[in-house]
Order: C-alpha cells, then structure tokens, then sequence
C-alpha cells in the first residue's frame, strides 16, 4: 500500500475519557520581595559614604533547552500553576494503522481507482510528449528555411505550449491526488470511530501506534479487530471526480517521469 503513504493520518492517542478542565485561578502578590532595597543615610558625626551602585534588578531565573531545529532557546522559570486532578491511570492499547489500511477493502479499492487515473493520466502525458517532440523536429528542419525572427518566435512559441502543457498535466495529478484524499478522509472517519468503540470495549484510554512501541502483547493489539469492523462497516468507499478548478494549488510534482518537455 505504498500509494496511500501520501494520504497516511495520525490517530487520536487520547481515546474517550475526558481530561477534567483545568480551572483559571487569579492571585495576586503581596510584599517587595525580589527588589532592591537600599541602605538608609548614615546619622550623626560620621562622614558620609561613598554612594553605592545600585545592582541591576534580577531577571527570572532560566534553564536552557533545543527547540526542533537544535537551536538553543532559554527556558523562563515560571511559577507553579494551582493544583490539578492527576490523569487517570492508563490503560493501553496498540494499533497498526499501516496494517489497516493494507487489508481495508475500502482503502484496498480507493487504492486500485487511483492508480487507474494515474495510468490514464501517464498516457496522455506521453501522447503529448510525442506531439511537443515532434513540433520540436519540424522547427529544427525549418533553420535553414526561417530569418532568425520567425525562428526565434516559433521556439517561442514551442516553449509556451511546454509550460502550459505541463501545467495542465500537473493541475490534473494534483485532481487525482484530491479525489484520493477525500475518499480516504472518509476511511479515516470510520476508522477513528471503530478505535474508540474498540478502545471503549476493552476499557482503554490510550491508544498507540504499534510501530512505537518496542515491545507489547498481544492483548494490548486491537488491529485485528479494528481491521474486522472496518471491513464490515465500511467495504468500500467511492472515489470522487477527479476535477481541475481555477486557481487550484498545486503541489510540488514528485519525481515520477511525468514531465512533458521535450
């Protein structure tokens, strides 16, 4: 299933159960604590003393952490929020999601459909690499027979018709890619729904991807299961018209062979 790596989700990890709400408190602090307080003027006789500098007030103290891009970030020391209820013990339950949507027939068929589009989409790009190719022959044999200007207006032009060609290759795989992701958002739904229903029957709050854990037993895996629902209440699914709308953005191509120049 390789195809549908582009289309892969990420499970909720909190599976039903709710997480009490943490309750704003606000406080206010008394005293002078942390500023400087200096001296009193010396009395009597004795001569007075050289003025003191005063020291810079303190900053909030701070540790050091990395931020995903290894960069060092200073950490404030805050202060301690008000007490909440503890998380209620986990109990723990493992699920491939690859393993899913490999032996889904919903997915297995948005998967058998998408290809199909790509297959006929790869045909008309290689028709119209031929046809550019041959405009491209036809050009070179005229050199001899064309002033520099119509030469150079009729590589031109060729040029034109190569970029709209390849943009209206890429705003159809881009429709194809959309009409596979909206049918799979559709398994996704289901699937979210059976592994809470699944986790609700074993009494687990805390589902994982299995390819996380290093080691589990069996009784913690509910792919199985998962897989047996999935295909009892979602056997197929029906993938959209793949349509190409105005303005419609366009990723990156992949490197898959699908260029139209010549």
């Amino acid at each position: 299933m390789a195809a549908l790596s582009r289309y892969a989700f990420v499970l909720p990890l909190l599976i039903g159960g709710t997480v009490p709400a943490a309750h704003a408190q606000s406080s206010s602090s008394g005293g002078g604590a942390g500023y400087f307080m200096p001296p009193s003027a010396a009395q009597g006789q004795a001569p007075a003393a050289a003025p003191r500098p005063k020291p810079a007030p303190a900053a909030p103290s701070s540790s050091t952490a990395q931020n995903a891009q290894g960069t060092e970030i200073k950490v404030p020391d805050l202060p301690p929020l008000p007490p909440e209820p503890p998380p209620p013990t986990a109990v723990i339950g493992v699920l491939s999601v690859p393993e899913v949507l490999q032996k889904s027939t919903a997915a297995q068929g948005v998967q058998a459909e998408i290809q199909k589009r790509q297959a006929a989409l790869a045909k008309d790009a290689q028709a119209a690499r031929q046809k550019i190719q041959a405009e491209q022959q036809a050009i070179m044999a005229q050199r001899g027979k064309l002033s520099d200007a119509q030469l150079e207006q009729k590589e031109q032009n060729l040029q034109n018709e190569v970029a709209a060609t390849q943009t209206k290759f890429e705003q159809r795989n881009q429709a194809i890619q959309n009409a596979g992701q909206a049918a799979l958002r559709q398994i996704e739904a289901m699937l979210a729904g059976i592994v809470k229903q699944e986790a609700q029957a074993h009494g687990m709050n805390l589902v994982l991807h299995r390819e996380q854990a290093v080691l589990n037993v069996a009784g913690f895996d509910i792919t199985a299961e998962t897989i047996t629902s999935l295909n009892k209440l979602l056997p197929s699914v029906k993938v959209p018209p793949s349509v190409v709308t105005p303005g419609m953005p366009v990723n990156p191509p992949d490197d898959s062979g699908e260029g139209i120049g010549p």
